[in-house]
Protein backbone atom coordinates (compact mmCIF):
# COMPACT_ATOMS: atom_id res chain seq x y z
CA UNK A 1 0.00 0.00 0.00
CA UNK A 2 1.50 3.80 -0.84
CA UNK A 3 0.26 6.41 0.69
CA UNK A 4 -0.46 9.59 -1.28
CA UNK A 5 -1.77 13.14 -0.30
CA UNK A 6 -3.59 15.28 -3.10
CA UNK A 7 -1.91 18.10 -3.81
CA UNK A 8 -3.33 21.06 -1.74
CA UNK A 9 -5.21 23.66 -4.52
CA UNK A 10 -4.16 27.30 -4.04
CA UNK A 11 -4.39 28.63 -1.08
CA UNK A 12 -6.16 31.77 -2.59
CA UNK A 13 -8.91 29.69 -3.73
CA UNK A 14 -9.43 27.92 -0.42
CA UNK A 15 -9.48 31.17 1.23
CA UNK A 16 -12.09 32.75 -0.78
CA UNK A 17 -14.17 29.36 -0.49
CA UNK A 18 -13.43 29.01 2.87
CA UNK A 19 -15.20 32.93 3.55
CA UNK A 20 -17.93 32.41 1.33
CA UNK A 21 -19.41 29.35 2.97
CA UNK A 22 -17.80 30.03 6.49
CA UNK A 23 -16.11 26.80 6.95
CA UNK A 24 -12.48 25.59 7.93
CA UNK A 25 -9.71 26.19 5.80
CA UNK A 26 -9.66 22.31 5.22
CA UNK A 27 -12.83 21.73 4.33
CA UNK A 28 -13.19 24.12 1.73
CA UNK A 29 -9.73 22.27 0.11
CA UNK A 30 -11.89 19.31 -0.18
CA UNK A 31 -14.19 21.37 -2.11
CA UNK A 32 -11.85 22.93 -3.95
CA UNK A 33 -10.33 19.27 -5.13
CA UNK A 34 -13.54 17.86 -6.16
CA UNK A 35 -13.69 21.19 -8.46
CA UNK A 36 -15.82 23.10 -6.48
CA UNK A 37 -14.63 26.74 -6.18
CA UNK A 38 -17.35 29.20 -6.23
CA UNK A 39 -20.44 29.55 -4.09
CA UNK A 40 -22.56 28.99 -6.62
CA UNK A 41 -20.77 25.53 -7.64
CA UNK A 42 -21.04 24.46 -4.14
CA UNK A 43 -24.55 25.54 -3.53
CA UNK A 44 -25.00 23.28 -6.78
CA UNK A 45 -23.23 20.44 -4.74
CA UNK A 46 -24.75 20.78 -0.80
CA UNK A 47 -28.30 21.43 -2.51
CA UNK A 48 -28.88 19.08 -6.02
CA UNK A 49 -32.52 20.26 -7.60
CA UNK A 50 -33.92 18.24 -10.65
CA UNK A 51 -33.95 21.57 -12.59
CA UNK A 52 -30.29 20.98 -12.37
CA UNK A 53 -31.20 18.23 -15.01
CA UNK A 54 -30.15 18.74 -18.49
CA UNK A 55 -32.89 18.86 -21.55
CA UNK A 56 -32.91 15.55 -22.70
CA UNK A 57 -33.11 17.43 -26.53
CA UNK A 58 -30.13 18.14 -26.05
CA UNK A 59 -28.63 14.52 -26.67
CA UNK A 60 -28.02 13.95 -30.81
CA UNK A 61 -31.10 11.59 -32.13
CA UNK A 62 -33.30 12.46 -29.16
CA UNK A 63 -35.94 13.74 -31.46
CA UNK A 64 -35.53 11.38 -33.69
CA UNK A 65 -36.06 8.37 -31.02
CA UNK A 66 -38.94 9.54 -29.74
CA UNK A 67 -40.97 10.35 -33.36
CA UNK A 68 -40.33 6.54 -34.10
CA UNK A 69 -42.22 5.77 -30.24
CA UNK A 70 -44.77 7.66 -31.32
CA UNK A 71 -45.21 6.61 -34.73
CA UNK A 72 -45.42 2.76 -33.21
CA UNK A 73 -47.69 4.21 -30.81
CA UNK A 74 -50.30 5.64 -33.50
CA UNK A 75 -49.72 2.89 -35.58
CA UNK A 76 -50.61 -0.09 -32.87
CA UNK A 77 -46.67 -1.48 -33.28
CA UNK A 78 -45.23 -4.30 -31.14
CA UNK A 79 -42.33 -2.68 -28.96
CA UNK A 80 -39.48 -4.52 -27.72
CA UNK A 81 -37.40 -3.45 -24.59
CA UNK A 82 -33.96 -5.21 -24.99
CA UNK A 83 -31.38 -4.84 -22.41
CA UNK A 84 -28.02 -6.27 -20.82
CA UNK A 85 -28.25 -9.30 -18.12
CA UNK A 86 -26.45 -6.87 -15.41
CA UNK A 87 -28.19 -4.44 -12.89
CA UNK A 88 -27.81 -1.67 -15.75
CA UNK A 89 -29.43 -3.44 -18.01
CA UNK A 90 -32.35 -4.86 -15.76
CA UNK A 91 -32.77 -1.16 -14.27
CA UNK A 92 -33.15 0.60 -17.84
CA UNK A 93 -35.48 -2.18 -19.29
CA UNK A 94 -37.45 -2.15 -16.19
CA UNK A 95 -37.57 1.69 -16.10
CA UNK A 96 -38.24 1.87 -19.85
CA UNK A 97 -40.97 -1.02 -20.31
CA UNK A 98 -42.74 0.48 -17.21
CA UNK A 99 -42.99 3.70 -17.92
CA UNK A 100 -44.08 3.12 -21.80
CA UNK A 101 -46.86 0.49 -20.17
CA UNK A 102 -48.23 3.07 -18.13
CA UNK A 103 -50.38 4.56 -21.32
CA UNK A 104 -49.62 1.75 -24.06
CA UNK A 105 -50.01 -1.97 -23.79
CA UNK A 106 -47.86 -3.28 -27.00
CA UNK A 107 -44.88 -3.49 -24.83
CA UNK A 108 -42.82 -6.68 -23.86
CA UNK A 109 -38.94 -6.97 -22.63
CA UNK A 110 -36.28 -9.10 -23.73
CA UNK A 111 -32.88 -9.94 -21.57
CA UNK A 112 -30.46 -12.09 -23.55
CA UNK A 113 -29.22 -15.48 -21.73
CA UNK A 114 -25.70 -14.88 -20.48
CA UNK A 115 -24.67 -18.06 -21.52
CA UNK A 116 -26.87 -18.98 -24.57
CA UNK A 117 -26.44 -15.83 -26.65
CA UNK A 118 -23.61 -13.46 -24.32
CA UNK A 119 -23.27 -10.02 -24.23
CA UNK A 120 -25.34 -7.02 -25.90
CA UNK A 121 -27.64 -7.58 -28.75
CA UNK A 122 -28.09 -11.16 -30.22
CA UNK A 123 -29.92 -12.59 -33.51
CA UNK A 124 -31.57 -14.79 -31.29
CA UNK A 125 -33.08 -11.74 -29.70
CA UNK A 126 -33.85 -10.34 -33.13
CA UNK A 127 -35.71 -13.53 -34.40
CA UNK A 128 -37.37 -13.48 -31.39
CA UNK A 129 -38.92 -9.91 -32.53
CA UNK A 130 -39.60 -11.09 -35.75
CA UNK A 131 -41.39 -14.15 -34.76
CA UNK A 132 -43.71 -12.49 -32.41
CA UNK A 133 -44.13 -9.49 -34.71
CA UNK A 134 -42.02 -6.75 -33.11
CA UNK A 135 -41.05 -3.75 -35.50
CA UNK A 136 -39.31 -1.60 -33.47
CA UNK A 137 -36.95 -2.64 -30.94
CA UNK A 138 -35.39 -0.37 -27.81
CA UNK A 139 -32.11 -1.46 -26.98
CA UNK A 140 -30.38 0.15 -23.58
CA UNK A 141 -27.29 -0.55 -21.82
CA UNK A 142 -25.90 -2.01 -25.19
CA UNK A 143 -26.23 -1.59 -29.10
CA UNK A 144 -23.38 1.11 -29.80
CA UNK A 145 -20.99 -1.59 -32.01
CA UNK A 146 -23.88 -4.07 -33.01
CA UNK A 147 -23.38 -3.36 -36.97
CA UNK A 148 -24.13 -6.62 -38.01
CA UNK A 149 -27.40 -7.38 -35.87
CA UNK A 150 -28.53 -4.23 -36.98
CA UNK A 151 -27.74 -4.89 -40.18
CA UNK A 152 -29.69 -8.08 -40.22
CA UNK A 153 -32.80 -6.44 -38.44
CA UNK A 154 -33.00 -4.19 -40.98
CA UNK A 155 -33.43 -7.04 -43.17
CA UNK A 156 -36.80 -8.45 -41.41
CA UNK A 157 -37.68 -5.07 -41.36
CA UNK A 158 -36.97 -4.04 -37.51
CA UNK A 159 -36.42 -0.74 -36.25
CA UNK A 160 -33.90 0.25 -33.16
CA UNK A 161 -33.31 2.86 -31.64
CA UNK A 162 -30.13 2.61 -29.35
CA UNK A 163 -29.85 4.22 -25.77
CA UNK A 164 -25.73 3.09 -24.75
CA UNK A 165 -23.21 4.77 -23.18
CA UNK A 166 -19.82 2.89 -24.01
CA UNK A 167 -17.48 3.75 -26.25
CA UNK A 168 -18.31 3.83 -29.93
CA UNK A 169 -16.32 1.92 -32.15
CA UNK A 170 -14.87 3.89 -35.98
CA UNK A 171 -18.67 3.49 -37.32
CA UNK A 172 -21.99 3.29 -35.94
CA UNK A 173 -24.57 0.93 -36.47
CA UNK A 174 -27.41 1.77 -39.17
CA UNK A 175 -29.90 2.59 -36.10
CA UNK A 176 -32.90 4.99 -36.42
CA UNK A 177 -31.72 6.79 -33.21
CA UNK A 178 -28.37 6.16 -31.67
CA UNK A 179 -28.60 8.09 -27.93
CA UNK A 180 -25.14 7.70 -26.82
CA UNK A 181 -23.38 10.60 -25.39
CA UNK A 182 -20.43 9.32 -26.07
CA UNK A 183 -20.43 9.83 -30.21
CA UNK A 184 -17.97 12.31 -31.31
CA UNK A 185 -21.07 14.17 -32.79
CA UNK A 186 -23.21 14.87 -29.67
CA UNK A 187 -22.85 17.72 -27.93
CA UNK A 188 -24.80 16.75 -24.91
CA UNK A 189 -23.52 18.66 -21.84
CA UNK A 190 -22.74 15.49 -19.29
CA UNK A 191 -21.36 12.18 -21.06
CA UNK A 192 -20.90 10.46 -17.88
CA UNK A 193 -24.58 8.46 -18.02
CA UNK A 194 -24.47 4.82 -17.48
CA UNK A 195 -27.01 2.95 -19.30
CA UNK A 196 -30.30 3.36 -17.28
CA UNK A 197 -29.18 6.85 -17.28
CA UNK A 198 -29.62 7.41 -20.80
CA UNK A 199 -32.93 5.51 -20.59
CA UNK A 200 -34.13 8.20 -18.13
CA UNK A 201 -33.32 10.84 -20.51
CA UNK A 202 -35.31 9.14 -23.01
CA UNK A 203 -38.67 8.74 -20.73
CA UNK A 204 -37.79 12.63 -19.52
CA UNK A 205 -38.42 13.37 -23.21
CA UNK A 206 -40.96 11.12 -24.14
CA UNK A 207 -42.89 12.54 -20.82
CA UNK A 208 -42.96 16.33 -22.80
CA UNK A 209 -45.29 15.57 -25.39
CA UNK A 210 -47.71 14.51 -22.07
CA UNK A 211 -47.58 17.61 -20.18
CA UNK A 212 -45.36 15.16 -17.28
CA UNK A 213 -42.62 17.61 -15.29
CA UNK A 214 -39.94 15.82 -13.91
CA UNK A 215 -41.76 15.16 -10.60
CA UNK A 216 -43.93 13.13 -13.04
CA UNK A 217 -41.07 10.79 -13.30
CA UNK A 218 -39.24 10.88 -9.67
CA UNK A 219 -41.07 7.08 -8.82
CA UNK A 220 -38.15 5.92 -11.28
CA UNK A 221 -35.70 7.30 -9.67
CA UNK A 222 -34.83 4.72 -7.43
CA UNK A 223 -33.88 2.38 -10.79
CA UNK A 224 -31.32 5.13 -11.86
CA UNK A 225 -29.51 5.15 -8.34
CA UNK A 226 -28.95 1.65 -8.44
CA UNK A 227 -27.60 1.60 -11.99
CA UNK A 228 -25.61 4.60 -11.19
CA UNK A 229 -24.48 3.07 -7.89
CA UNK A 230 -23.44 -0.53 -9.27
CA UNK A 231 -21.80 0.37 -12.94
CA UNK A 232 -19.24 2.92 -11.10
CA UNK A 233 -20.14 5.69 -13.23
CA UNK A 234 -18.19 9.31 -12.13
CA UNK A 235 -20.48 10.67 -9.10
CA UNK A 236 -20.57 14.17 -10.76
CA UNK A 237 -23.21 16.58 -12.78
CA UNK A 238 -26.28 14.88 -13.52
CA UNK A 239 -24.98 11.26 -12.25
CA UNK A 240 -24.93 12.95 -8.86
CA UNK A 241 -28.70 14.73 -9.22
CA UNK A 242 -30.20 11.25 -10.25
CA UNK A 243 -28.73 9.45 -7.17
CA UNK A 244 -28.98 11.94 -4.90
CA UNK A 245 -33.19 12.36 -5.61
CA UNK A 246 -33.22 8.30 -6.20
CA UNK A 247 -31.60 7.61 -3.09
CA UNK A 248 -34.67 9.70 -1.28
CA UNK A 249 -36.90 7.22 -3.44
CA UNK A 250 -35.38 3.93 -1.80
CA UNK A 251 -35.64 5.22 1.42
CA UNK A 252 -39.26 6.52 1.57
CA UNK A 253 -40.89 4.79 -1.55
CA UNK A 254 -39.42 2.67 -3.36
CA UNK A 255 -40.61 0.49 -5.73
CA UNK A 256 -42.24 -3.24 -4.71
CA UNK A 257 -39.38 -4.92 -5.77
CA UNK A 258 -36.39 -2.83 -4.65
CA UNK A 259 -38.83 -2.86 -0.96
CA UNK A 260 -38.95 -6.44 -0.77
CA UNK A 261 -34.74 -6.59 -1.46
CA UNK A 262 -34.15 -4.21 1.44
CA UNK A 263 -37.23 -5.85 3.73
CA UNK A 264 -34.64 -8.57 4.21
CA UNK A 265 -32.02 -6.30 5.78
CA UNK A 266 -32.22 -4.88 9.20
CA UNK A 267 -31.48 -1.27 8.17
CA UNK A 268 -33.65 1.78 8.19
CA UNK A 269 -31.58 3.85 5.91
CA UNK A 270 -29.98 2.89 2.82
CA UNK A 271 -26.98 5.11 1.54
CA UNK A 272 -24.63 4.47 -1.77
CA UNK A 273 -22.59 2.15 -0.55
CA UNK A 274 -25.53 -0.21 0.98
CA UNK A 275 -26.79 0.12 -2.96
CA UNK A 276 -23.86 -0.81 -4.05
CA UNK A 277 -23.18 -4.11 -1.93
CA UNK A 278 -26.71 -4.75 -1.21
CA UNK A 279 -29.31 -4.20 -3.55
CA UNK A 280 -27.24 -4.32 -6.68
CA UNK A 281 -25.45 -8.32 -6.00
CA UNK A 282 -29.12 -9.35 -5.59
CA UNK A 283 -30.17 -8.07 -8.91
CA UNK A 284 -26.83 -9.06 -10.32
CA UNK A 285 -27.50 -12.27 -9.31
CA UNK A 286 -30.59 -13.01 -11.14
CA UNK A 287 -28.07 -12.71 -14.55
CA UNK A 288 -25.39 -14.83 -12.90
CA UNK A 289 -27.01 -18.13 -11.95
CA UNK A 290 -30.04 -18.08 -13.22
CA UNK A 291 -31.68 -15.31 -16.52
CA UNK A 292 -31.83 -11.89 -15.84
CA UNK A 293 -35.54 -11.78 -16.85
CA UNK A 294 -36.31 -12.65 -13.22
CA UNK A 295 -34.52 -9.13 -12.05
CA UNK A 296 -36.74 -7.34 -14.52
CA UNK A 297 -39.67 -9.47 -12.97
CA UNK A 298 -38.53 -8.26 -9.04
CA UNK A 299 -37.89 -4.90 -10.43
CA UNK A 300 -41.40 -4.18 -12.72
CA UNK A 301 -43.74 -6.33 -10.16
CA UNK A 302 -46.61 -4.04 -8.27
CA UNK A 303 -47.78 -6.51 -5.79
CA UNK A 304 -45.49 -6.30 -2.88
CA UNK A 305 -46.29 -10.50 -1.48
CA UNK A 306 -45.33 -11.13 -5.40
CA UNK A 307 -42.22 -9.13 -5.63
CA UNK A 308 -41.45 -10.79 -1.96
CA UNK A 309 -41.75 -14.24 -3.58
CA UNK A 310 -39.55 -13.03 -6.52
CA UNK A 311 -37.20 -11.53 -4.09
CA UNK A 312 -36.56 -14.58 -2.10
CA UNK A 313 -35.65 -17.00 -4.93
CA UNK A 314 -33.26 -14.02 -5.63
CA UNK A 315 -31.66 -13.87 -2.17
CA UNK A 316 -30.65 -17.84 -2.87
CA UNK A 317 -29.52 -17.33 -6.44
CA UNK A 318 -27.63 -14.40 -4.18
CA UNK A 319 -26.33 -17.20 -1.69
CA UNK A 320 -25.35 -19.65 -4.54
CA UNK A 321 -22.86 -16.68 -6.41
CA UNK A 322 -21.15 -16.34 -2.73
CA UNK A 323 -20.09 -19.85 -2.30
CA UNK A 324 -19.27 -20.14 -6.38
CA UNK A 325 -17.19 -17.08 -6.45
CA UNK A 326 -15.21 -18.00 -2.99
CA UNK A 327 -14.36 -21.59 -4.31
CA UNK A 328 -13.31 -20.05 -8.26
CA UNK A 329 -11.39 -17.29 -6.28
CA UNK A 330 -9.48 -20.36 -4.53
CA UNK A 331 -8.92 -22.62 -8.06
CA UNK A 332 -7.45 -19.36 -9.43
CA UNK A 333 -5.02 -18.46 -6.60
CA UNK A 334 -3.75 -22.00 -6.98
CA UNK A 335 -3.40 -22.04 -10.77
CA UNK A 336 -1.44 -18.63 -10.46
CA UNK A 337 1.07 -20.57 -7.77
CA UNK A 338 1.39 -23.26 -9.79
CA UNK A 339 2.10 -21.81 -12.97
CA UNK A 340 4.95 -19.88 -11.17
CA UNK A 341 2.97 -16.35 -12.29
CA UNK A 342 2.95 -14.62 -9.01
CA UNK A 343 5.84 -12.11 -10.39
CA UNK A 344 3.82 -11.18 -13.90
CA UNK A 345 2.23 -7.58 -14.95
CA UNK A 346 -0.58 -9.77 -15.67
CA UNK A 347 -3.00 -12.01 -14.54
CA UNK A 348 -4.87 -14.34 -16.88
CA UNK A 349 -6.32 -17.77 -15.90
CA UNK A 350 -8.63 -20.02 -17.70
CA UNK A 351 -10.63 -23.25 -16.49
CA UNK A 352 -13.32 -24.66 -18.07
CA UNK A 353 -15.98 -25.63 -15.70
CA UNK A 354 -15.82 -21.91 -14.29
CA UNK A 355 -19.38 -20.50 -14.31
CA UNK A 356 -19.75 -17.74 -16.76
CA UNK A 357 -21.80 -15.68 -13.86
CA UNK A 358 -18.82 -15.27 -11.57
CA UNK A 359 -16.46 -14.30 -13.05
CA UNK A 360 -15.78 -10.79 -13.10
CA UNK A 361 -16.13 -10.71 -9.45
CA UNK A 362 -13.60 -13.27 -9.34
CA UNK A 363 -11.58 -10.95 -11.66
CA UNK A 364 -11.91 -8.34 -8.97
CA UNK A 365 -11.11 -10.48 -5.64
CA UNK A 366 -7.71 -11.61 -7.70
CA UNK A 367 -6.89 -8.10 -7.63
CA UNK A 368 -7.21 -7.85 -3.75
CA UNK A 369 -4.15 -10.67 -3.60
CA UNK A 370 -2.13 -9.27 -7.00
CA UNK A 371 -2.86 -6.03 -7.62
CA UNK A 372 -2.23 -6.13 -11.34
CA UNK A 373 -4.67 -6.41 -15.10
CA UNK A 374 -6.82 -9.43 -14.65
CA UNK A 375 -8.58 -11.59 -17.19
CA UNK A 376 -10.23 -14.88 -15.79
CA UNK A 377 -11.77 -17.12 -18.70
CA UNK A 378 -14.14 -20.00 -18.86
CA UNK A 379 -15.58 -22.30 -21.69
CA UNK A 380 -18.36 -20.65 -23.43
CA UNK A 381 -20.15 -22.86 -26.37
CA UNK A 382 -16.61 -23.42 -28.53
CA UNK A 383 -15.02 -20.06 -27.66
CA UNK A 384 -13.26 -19.23 -24.26
CA UNK A 385 -15.00 -15.83 -22.68
CA UNK A 386 -13.78 -13.40 -20.49
CA UNK A 387 -14.34 -10.86 -17.53
CA UNK A 388 -11.49 -8.46 -17.68
CA UNK A 389 -10.83 -5.74 -14.45
CA UNK A 390 -7.76 -3.03 -14.41
CA UNK A 391 -6.16 -1.13 -11.45
CA UNK A 392 -6.47 2.46 -11.16
CA UNK A 393 -4.87 4.66 -13.79
CA UNK A 394 -4.68 1.64 -16.08
CA UNK A 395 -6.94 1.50 -19.04
CA UNK A 396 -7.72 -2.62 -19.29
CA UNK A 397 -9.70 -0.97 -22.85
CA UNK A 398 -6.69 -0.02 -24.68
CA UNK A 399 -4.20 -2.85 -23.84
CA UNK A 400 -7.36 -5.29 -25.28
CA UNK A 401 -7.02 -3.27 -28.52
CA UNK A 402 -3.95 -4.02 -29.18
CA UNK A 403 -4.13 -7.48 -28.56
CA UNK A 404 -7.37 -7.27 -30.62
CA UNK A 405 -5.89 -9.94 -33.33
CA UNK A 406 -6.42 -12.83 -31.25
CA UNK A 407 -9.98 -11.64 -29.81
CA UNK A 408 -13.06 -12.35 -31.58
CA UNK A 409 -14.98 -10.09 -30.03
CA UNK A 410 -14.49 -7.47 -27.44
CA UNK A 411 -16.14 -4.41 -25.32
CA UNK A 412 -16.31 -2.10 -22.42
CA UNK A 413 -14.14 0.83 -20.93
CA UNK A 414 -11.12 1.64 -19.27
CA UNK A 415 -11.40 0.07 -15.84
CA UNK A 416 -13.45 -3.72 -16.97
CA UNK A 417 -14.58 -5.07 -20.19
CA UNK A 418 -15.74 -8.78 -21.33
CA UNK A 419 -14.16 -11.15 -24.65
CA UNK A 420 -14.34 -13.96 -26.57
CA UNK A 421 -11.84 -15.84 -28.13
CA UNK A 422 -11.01 -19.21 -30.31
CA UNK A 423 -9.24 -21.58 -28.21
CA UNK A 424 -6.09 -22.14 -30.22
CA UNK A 425 -5.62 -18.00 -29.40
CA UNK A 426 -5.17 -18.19 -25.45
CA UNK A 427 -1.85 -18.68 -25.31
CA UNK A 428 -0.97 -16.29 -27.93
CA UNK A 429 -3.22 -13.39 -26.11
CA UNK A 430 -2.06 -14.38 -22.88
CA UNK A 431 1.61 -13.89 -23.86
CA UNK A 432 0.83 -10.90 -25.84
CA UNK A 433 -1.30 -9.29 -22.88
CA UNK A 434 1.53 -9.55 -20.75
CA UNK A 435 3.64 -8.23 -23.59
CA UNK A 436 1.49 -5.26 -24.24
CA UNK A 437 0.58 -4.41 -20.08
CA UNK A 438 4.53 -4.84 -19.01
CA UNK A 439 5.56 -1.98 -22.11
CA UNK A 440 2.58 0.33 -21.67
CA UNK A 441 1.77 0.06 -17.28
CA UNK A 442 3.83 2.66 -14.67
CA UNK A 443 5.51 1.08 -11.93
CA UNK A 444 3.62 2.70 -9.52
CA UNK A 445 0.37 1.81 -10.71
CA UNK A 446 1.19 -2.09 -9.18
CA UNK A 447 1.06 -1.23 -6.28
CA UNK A 448 -2.42 -0.34 -4.29
CA UNK A 449 -2.80 3.54 -3.92
CA UNK A 450 -4.76 5.10 -0.92
CA UNK A 451 -5.23 8.99 -2.13
CA UNK A 452 -5.33 11.31 1.22
CA UNK A 453 -7.39 13.98 0.96
CA UNK A 454 -5.88 16.47 3.73
CA UNK A 455 -3.72 15.39 6.86
CA UNK A 456 -5.52 16.01 10.34
CA UNK A 457 -5.72 15.83 13.83
CA UNK A 458 -8.48 14.34 15.78
CA UNK A 459 -9.57 17.86 17.67
CA UNK A 460 -10.72 18.71 14.22
CA UNK A 461 -13.15 16.20 14.13
CA UNK A 462 -16.27 17.99 15.69
CA UNK A 463 -19.80 17.55 15.16
CA UNK A 464 -20.26 20.01 12.66
CA UNK A 465 -17.19 18.65 10.25
CA UNK A 466 -19.45 14.95 10.38
CA UNK A 467 -22.64 17.06 9.28
CA UNK A 468 -20.88 18.42 6.31
CA UNK A 469 -19.31 15.37 5.45
CA UNK A 470 -23.13 13.86 5.47
CA UNK A 471 -23.84 16.59 2.97
CA UNK A 472 -20.38 15.06 0.46
CA UNK A 473 -23.05 12.13 -0.07
CA UNK A 474 -23.71 10.38 -2.17
CA UNK A 475 -20.16 9.19 -2.86
CA UNK A 476 -18.51 7.51 -5.69
CA UNK A 477 -15.66 7.77 -8.46
CA UNK A 478 -14.71 11.83 -9.09
CA UNK A 479 -16.28 12.14 -5.28
CA UNK A 480 -14.83 9.75 -3.18
CA UNK A 481 -15.43 9.47 0.56
CA UNK A 482 -12.97 11.90 1.79
CA UNK A 483 -9.84 10.07 3.54
CA UNK A 484 -8.06 11.57 6.44
CA UNK A 485 -4.35 10.92 7.57
CA UNK A 486 -3.85 11.38 11.31
CA UNK A 487 0.11 10.87 12.77
CA UNK A 488 1.02 10.31 16.63
CA UNK A 489 -2.02 7.99 17.77
CA UNK A 490 -2.22 5.47 20.17
CA UNK A 491 -4.89 2.34 21.06
CA UNK A 492 -5.49 3.24 24.48
CA UNK A 493 -5.26 -0.74 25.18
CA UNK A 494 -9.01 -2.24 24.07
CA UNK A 495 -7.53 -2.99 20.43
CA UNK A 496 -8.15 -6.61 19.39
CA UNK A 497 -8.49 -8.78 15.97
CA UNK A 498 -11.88 -9.84 15.47
CA UNK A 499 -13.32 -12.07 13.03
CA UNK A 500 -13.13 -16.16 12.79
CA UNK A 501 -9.61 -15.75 11.32
CA UNK A 502 -9.04 -12.58 13.63
CA UNK A 503 -9.26 -10.75 10.06
CA UNK A 504 -9.75 -7.65 11.33
CA UNK A 505 -9.22 -5.15 13.81
CA UNK A 506 -11.07 -2.86 16.05
CA UNK A 507 -9.15 -0.05 18.35
CA UNK A 508 -10.15 2.85 20.47
CA UNK A 509 -7.69 5.36 19.40
CA UNK A 510 -6.25 8.51 21.08
CA UNK A 511 -4.33 11.66 19.78
CA UNK A 512 -2.27 13.30 22.82
CA UNK A 513 -5.32 14.47 25.08
CA UNK A 514 -8.31 14.21 22.39
CA UNK A 515 -11.40 12.17 23.52
CA UNK A 516 -11.00 8.27 22.64
CA UNK A 517 -12.76 7.16 18.77
CA UNK A 518 -14.01 3.73 18.05
CA UNK A 519 -11.98 2.72 14.89
CA UNK A 520 -12.19 -0.27 12.66
CA UNK A 521 -10.46 -1.78 10.10
CA UNK A 522 -11.83 -4.68 8.15
CA UNK A 523 -8.75 -6.76 6.56
CA UNK A 524 -5.97 -5.13 8.62
CA UNK A 525 -6.25 -7.82 11.56
CA UNK A 526 -2.54 -8.37 10.93
CA UNK A 527 -2.01 -5.24 11.72
CA UNK A 528 -2.53 -5.75 14.97
CA UNK A 529 1.43 -5.69 16.48
CA UNK A 530 1.98 -2.49 15.09
CA UNK A 531 -1.32 -1.08 17.64
CA UNK A 532 0.26 -2.95 21.22
CA UNK A 533 1.82 -1.22 23.64
CA UNK A 534 1.01 1.98 23.57
CA UNK A 535 3.45 2.50 20.58
CA UNK A 536 2.54 5.67 18.69
CA UNK A 537 1.36 4.98 14.56
CA UNK A 538 -0.47 6.81 12.04
CA UNK A 539 -3.47 5.76 10.13
CA UNK A 540 -5.33 6.76 7.05
CA UNK A 541 -9.08 6.68 7.78
CA UNK A 542 -12.43 8.29 6.86
CA UNK A 543 -14.92 8.82 9.15
CA UNK A 544 -18.01 6.81 9.56
CA UNK A 545 -20.96 6.46 11.65
CA UNK A 546 -22.02 3.13 13.24
CA UNK A 547 -25.66 2.62 13.49
CA UNK A 548 -26.00 -0.05 16.50
CA UNK A 549 -29.48 -0.64 17.76
CA UNK A 550 -30.69 2.05 16.15
CA UNK A 551 -27.88 4.61 17.64
CA UNK A 552 -25.95 6.89 15.81
CA UNK A 553 -22.02 7.06 17.00
CA UNK A 554 -19.29 8.07 15.33
CA UNK A 555 -16.39 5.66 14.41
CA UNK A 556 -12.90 5.76 11.92
CA UNK A 557 -13.16 3.43 9.25
CA UNK A 558 -9.33 2.52 8.73
CA UNK A 559 -7.51 1.96 5.78
CA UNK A 560 -4.56 1.21 6.78
CA UNK A 561 -1.87 1.62 9.54
CA UNK A 562 1.56 1.92 9.71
Amino acid sequence: MRWTIKPKPSEEKIKQLAQALNVEDFVATLLVQRGIETYEDAKRFFRPTLNDLNDPYLMKDMDKAVERIETAIANQENILVFGDYDVDGTTAVSLVSSYLKTYYPNVATYIPDRYDEGYGISFKGIDFADDNGFSLIIALDCGIKSIDHIAYAKERNIDFIICDHHRPGEFLPEAVAILDPKRNDCNYPYDELCGCGIGFKLIQALGTNRNQTIDDLIPYLDLVAAAIAADIVPMTGENRVLAYFGLQVINSEPRPGIKALIFQLKKQTLDITDVVFIIAPRINAAGRIKHGNHAVELLTEFDFEQAQQFASEIEAYNSERKDLDKQITKEALQQIEENKEQKRFTSVVFQETWHKGVIGIVASRLIETYYRPTLVFTKSGDKYAASARSVKGFDIYNALEACSEYLEQFGGHMYAAGMTLKEENYQLFKDAFEKEVEKTIHPDMLTQEISVDAEINFTDITPKLTRILKQFEPFGPQNMTPVFLTKNIKDTGYGKPMGQEEEHLKLFVKQNNSEGIPAIGFGLGNKFDVTTHQKPFQAVYSIDENEWKGQLSLQLRLKDIQ
